[in-house]
């Protein structure tokens, strides 16, 4: 079964008995209950036949039309969990979940309840409560499942160094945010949430790090001069490259070399 939805979509599901991917992954529900889809996505569900359970929990659907003339309108573009492409079912603890229960039960109140010129007001805040709960859990999220989010911080160095190792800048250009998500399969703003959580860093940073570290080893080992180094780094201009190392060393490119001299 494939399809598009128009809505916001904010699932508290369990016994899933089947596969089911949003964009170009699969959804990991392994220790999650919790999901987040935005509109306009490619959903695709095999349900397995073989497993005889009946689904439970919640699903509450948002059409952006409701989010008109509201701070959600532009804010709820900014939480990450709406947006990766590789997705994580949000765990959550009893305790966790009786409060996003709690949350989901007030807005079924207020929206069965006689419609007034508060009603909006008081869904779209119940709405926002909610994602900032979840916003929370995903933080937790991230330190505690170790494995998953270690698994991937070293498929991230793995492929930020291979750029380097094998000279791809060279022909291609310093890499990119997006190249580098793109290759693990996963949204920018995923691999951007990962990164700070672990190491207060963003990718950006992590990449500016990467190229300070060859550029070091280009001028202490090479008497290639630092347009050439930087030329080489994928920098159009030699200038944005010395910039970058004095802002990242607090030295030129040339005082760092002096003290190879």
């Amino acid at each position: 079964m494939k399809w598009i939805q128009n809505f916001y979509s904010v699932g508290l599901k369990r016994n899933v008995n089947a596969k089911f991917n949003y964009g170009q992954q699969q959804y990991d529900f392994d220790s999650g209950v919790l999901t987040f889809i935005s509109p306009l996505q490619f959903l695709k569900v095999e349900i397995n036949p073989d497993v005889k359970v009946e689904p439970t929990g919640w699903l509450l659907l948002i059409h952006p039309d409701f989010l008109w003339g509201t701070s959600l309108a532009k804010k709820i573009k900014s939480y990450d969990f709406f947006q990766y492409a590789v997705n994580e079912a949000l765990f959550l603890s009893d305790k966790e979940e009786n409060v996003i229960v709690d949350i989901l039960r007030n807005i079924e109140k207020e929206y069965q309840s006689n419609i007034d010129k508060f009603s909006q007001e008081l869904i779209v805040a119940q709405i926002e409560l909610l994602l900032i709960y979840a916003e929370r859990y995903y933080e937790r999220q991230f330190i505690t499942r170790k494995k998953t989010s270690h698994e991937i911080l070293d498929r991230f160095e793995e492929i930020l160094s291979g750029y380097f190792q094998n000279e791809q800048f060279i022909n291609n250009g310093i890499p990119t945010v997006k190249a580098i998500a793109e290759k693990m399969n996963i949204s920018p703003n995923y691999l951007g949430s990962l990164l700070r959580i672990h190491t207060r860093q963003n990718t950006q940073q992590h990449i500016q790090n990467k190229i300070i570290e060859y550029a070091k080893e280009r001028l202490s080992t090479t008497a290639l001069s630092v347009s050439e180094i930087a030329y080489e780094l994928g920098f159009e201009h030699p200038q944005s490259f010395s910039k970058l190392f004095k802002q990242k060393t607090s030295q030129s490119p040339l005082e760092f070399r002096s003290f190879f001299s």
